[in-house]
């Protein structure tokens, strides 16, 4: 139990820090139930700033809608993939390794959803990944959160 109660509590600092202390904004997280203020989220604005300057390695806090679900991709280590669309209308595809992390059952064309993980560019509008913990402990862990329910 003690040892869940630190892992939680490493995981909120990990959080905090992370969208707290990107450039994109300087708020903090409502309360432990992860309950995000928007401004936390990277904006629309970064977000074509990223694709249009053709950058990668971006840690992002989105909101979207789910715009499609796509097959996964079970080539290495197996991916749940589906396109959210930002309030711009720019779509973003989101790989999220459920090697490593529960997959999103449920997940439906029209939700909304959170996710925090790296940006990366494609020609396509960019990808986010990393949206799971890192069992090595090397990278920043992401998350996803659909219906109230977190993935990581």
């Amino acid at each position: 139990m003690k040892n869940m109660k630190i892992a939680g509590i490493s995981f909120l600092v990990v959080i905090f820090y992370s969208c707290s202390h990107s450039s994109h904004s300087d708020e903090v997280l409502h309360d432990t139930g992860l309950e995000l203020t928007s401004s936390i989220f990277t904006s629309d604005e970064d977000m074509l700033s990223f694709f249009e300057e053709d950058r990668s390695d971006e840690q992002v806090c989105l909101q979207g809608t789910v715009n499609k679900i796509l097959a996964d991709d079970n080539d290495g280590a197996r991916h749940q993939r589906f396109i959210i669309q930002l309030g711009s209308g720019q779509t973003i595809l989101i790989a999220h390794n459920i090697d490593l992390a529960e997959r999103i059952d449920g997940l439906r064309e029209g939700d909304r959803i959170e996710v925090y993980g790296e940006y990366e560019w494609n020609d396509r509008g960019g990808v986010v990944h990393w949206t799971h913990h890192d069992p090595q402990n090397k990278h920043v862990g992401g998350w996803i959160k659909h219906n109230g329910s977190l993935f990581q």
